[in-house]
């Protein structure tokens, strides 16, 4: 299994444990927005109204995170050579004034973070400025904001 491919295993497993973490929490909040107890006792109490507020927030971060992962399971990104344009799909390594980085650029879960070779790897989606700036550049290339060199593409 390349290296790549186990990132993405362990990103999966990450959407996996959010995904219950958020449904769990989405229960908790459902569970205090209809409870007996959290019935407005006066017209100046919304906690009720806070608590609902509360419940469809956490619905939605449940959906959201549900559809990231329905998309990262069954998401199989190319193999690139180390001299191939960047595109979607790659893990680029990059010197970031002396330090490493590395960047997937994924199809969803923008700004989910995990440690890679020691180092912390950023997921970048295509509505990502950095993700634009990126595409087609190669081994080498360099960009000035933010300033970084790509040193490998796969």
């Amino acid at each position: 299994m390349s290296t790549k491919s186990e990132l993405i295993d362990r990103l999966r497993a990450e959407l996996r444990a959010r995904l219950e973490r958020l449904s769990q929490a989405a229960r908790e909040a459902h569970a205090a927005a209809t409870d007996a107890g959290s019935k407005a006792e006066s017209k100046y109490d919304t906690r009720s109204l806070e608590e609902s507020y509360l419940a469809k927030g956490q619905a939605k971060n449940v959906e959201e995170t549900a559809d990231q992962l329905r998309i990262f399971e069954s998401w199989a990104p190319p193999e690139f050579e180390i001299t191939a344009p960047i595109d979607a799909g790659a893990l680029v390594e990059v010197d970031l004034n002396g330090e490493t980085g590395f960047y997937l650029l994924a199809p969803t879960a923008g700004g989910m973070t995990a440690e890679h070779l020691g180092c912390e790897l950023t997921v970048l989606t295509p509505e990502s400025p950095l993700y634009r700036k990126l595409r087609g550049l190669s081994t080498g290339d360099t960009l000035e904001s933010p300033a970084l060199m790509v040193t490998e593409v796969s």
